[in-house]
């Protein structure tokens, strides 16, 4: 993962009602939510400012949309959370000379 894109991702969840809706995917696991249920657990009234904030993480790759019939399913794209997480991760303690990211604890 580049800089750019975690950039892009960390500023996407760095408002608060866009981090609630990606936990609660991510709580969800891979089956996802309907974005009805979705908007009703995250307690967000209009389904214009859901739809605004969803097109925001679908935009960085941390969310997915599939449409089933009628219903509209939402995901949290595990592999691009695993890639975040792992960036953020990766050098920890590496100008201290740490093995591990335990010894730092």
């Amino acid at each position: 993962m580049n800089v750019e894109q975690a950039a892009k991702q960390l500023e996407a969840l760095g408002n608060p009602t866009r981090l609630q809706v990606y936990r609660a995917l991510v709580r969800a696991g891979h089956a996802g939510l309907p974005v009805r249920q979705l908007q009703e657990r995250v307690g967000i009234a209009a389904a214009s400012t859901l739809s605004h904030h969803l097109r925001r993480l679908i935009l960085t790759g941390l969310v997915s949309q599939e449409r089933q019939a009628t219903t509209l399913i939402c995901r949290a794209v595990y592999p691009a959370m695993d890639a975040l997480v792992g960036f953020l991760a990766d050098e920890c303690c590496a100008d201290a000379g740490c093995t591990t990211r335990n010894d730092a604890a």
